[in-house]
């Protein structure tokens, strides 16, 4: 199979794989809202997703680099995804949405690590390998968009399993392509030894995030009279914006991956100081278009220095699951601080934290 074949087989993966995880994601908040008045469950229901993932990426993205192949774990991925992201239309309490939701996380974790390794994997200009991840933020303004146009807080659900569908319908062309098998004990324990400041402002840096993004959208909605459709918008920002700049990578954009990284996790400040002071629903489009854009940076910059450096599934694996950590952790101080205090406070937080990330990015050595 031509390498371009397989470029494009792999950014179909990887959008449908994004856009199912998306179009449930970000209207979660508004979702939990829906089976509970408590602000603090909305955060616990949040963040659970995340928790589930968190030892699902660590020990699955681990194992993928024992065996030495990573198909496997992206079509398993793809199965559990379309079951358990399709039972969550039948919850309707908060209990049963939490059970869902945690099994979703589990199941997207078997697959993620695996799927951003065999990405680099396969292709062989290393520069252009951005130009694919970048379908992930392709797949994400798809899912936001199409849970605007739906505009249905439950068929979503159903929408998302199509998605994880025609995912696992395309990995069937995909070459199963055998790795070096990585057996050395200790590994786990040495890339997060050897990384400690990376994942240490990744995780301060995603915590802030997380926090803002359980209550931003329900905030649009309460206070600025957002609709569904309208808080899509603003979202999309922040996607579409990923997606050039990731491209941008693959030609333009010539700097270090340890440097992008931390011009990923220092511009976030800013993006949270802007969202503090708007009071109209569309002011929030070039905020979420500046997130994009750190996001890119980050996510690039962090996977890529990774990967040419230790196993690529075992390391990306830890920097999902740091994410995963963040998101469990951020939800529930948002749900905390929005319910004693405000809305506003929750941005606080996050400036604050955020900028102690970036001081700390900057003890990363190349």
């Amino acid at each position: 199979m031509q390498q371009i074949g397989i470029n494009n087989l792999v950014r179909s993966t990887t959008f449908f794989q994004h856009a199912g995880i998306a179009i449930i994601f970000i209207f979660m908040p508004i979702i939990a809202r829906g089976v509970t008045d408590s602000l603090f469950e909305v955060g616990i229901i949040v963040a659970s997703f995340s928790f589930a993932q968190i030892l699902s990426e660590i020990y699955f993205g681990r194992i993928s680099d024992r065996k030495g192949i990573r198909l496997l774990f992206i079509r398993a991925g793809f199965v559990g995804c379309a079951i358990t992201f399709g039972l969550q239309y039948l919850a309707t309490d908060a209990l049963f949405l939490m059970l869902a939701r945690l099994g979703a996380g589990v199941a997207s974790g078997i697959m993620i690590p695996a799927m951003i390794a065999y990405t680099y994997e396969t292709g062989k200009e290393k520069a252009k390998v951005a130009s694919v991840i970048s379908f992930h933020a392709l797949g994400w303004l798809v899912g936001i968009v199409a849970a605007g146009i739906v505009n249905d807080e439950r068929l979503i659900f159903l929408i998302s399993a199509g998605f994880f569908v025609a995912g696992l319908a395309v990995t069937a062309r995909l070459p199963n392509i055998i790795v070096k098998k990585e057996l050395e004990p200790g590994t786990t324990k040495r890339i997060i030894s050897k990384n400690r400041f990376l994942f240490l402002s990744l995780l301060m840096r995603h915590v802030g995030a997380a926090a803002v993004w359980t209550i931003l959208p329900i905030m649009l909605m309460e206070q600025m009279g957002a609709q569904l459709y309208e808080i899509s918008i603003v979202y999309i920002a922040n996607t579409l914006t990923s997606f050039v700049i990731m491209n941008l990578m693959a030609s333009r954009i010539k700097i270090r991956n340890i440097t992008k990284f931390k011009i990923g996790i220092g511009l976030t400040t800013f993006v949270f100081i802007g969202l503090m002071l708007i009071t109209e629903w569309w002011m929030a489009i070039p905020f979420m278009a500046l997130v994009g854009a750190t996001w890119a940076f980050l996510f690039i910059g962090g996977n890529f220095y990774l990967m040419e450096n230790y196993p690529k599934s075992t390391s990306t694996g830890i920097f999902s699951s740091t994410l995963s950590i963040a998101t469990v952790i951020g939800p529930v101080i948002a749900g905390a601080l929005a319910f004693y205090f405000e809305y506003a406070s929750v941005m606080y937080f996050a400036i604050a934290i955020i900028i102690c990330g970036f001081l700390i990015s900057l003890k990363i050595k190349e």
